[in-house]
């Protein structure tokens, strides 16, 4: 299950590339701020209920596609990018099998455990 997790997520992964494709920007942009939101692991710094749930905004597909479509909408190309890159972001964590995160710790995962284990 976890391998057909993992080629639904490489396939979302490639539509971000092809939306990008689409908007006004140099392709370095694109990998330039793909791992921006990464930075929300900052989070854990205070402690892993307040990690866990900046982390998970920042890497919910929700709110990317409610980004790019406000931004569609609003002809917003910055706010279209934003959710493409957010988007992307998540499909590629979710394929290399990062997932949302529980408030127990950054390796307690919706998609299992991530980490050495024992």
């Amino acid at each position: 299950m976890k391998q057909l997790i993992s080629i639904e997520e490489v396939t979302m992964f490639l539509l971000a590339i092809f939306a990008f494709s689409y908007l006004d920007y140099s392709w370095w942009v694109f990998p330039a701020l793909l791992l921006l939101s990464d930075l929300s692991m900052l989070g854990y710094i205070f402690n892993a209920k307040i990690g866990s749930i900046i982390y998970n905004v920042f890497h919910h597909k929700a709110l990317a596609l409610l980004l790019f479509m406000l931004g569609l909408y609003c002809s917003w190309a910055i706010v279209q990018l934003t959710g493409i890159v957010l988007f992307a972001h998540s499909s590629m964590d979710r394929a290399l099998g990062y997932g949302l995160k529980y408030f127990t710790g950054f390796n307690d995962t919706h998609l299992g455990k991530i980490g050495r284990r024992n």
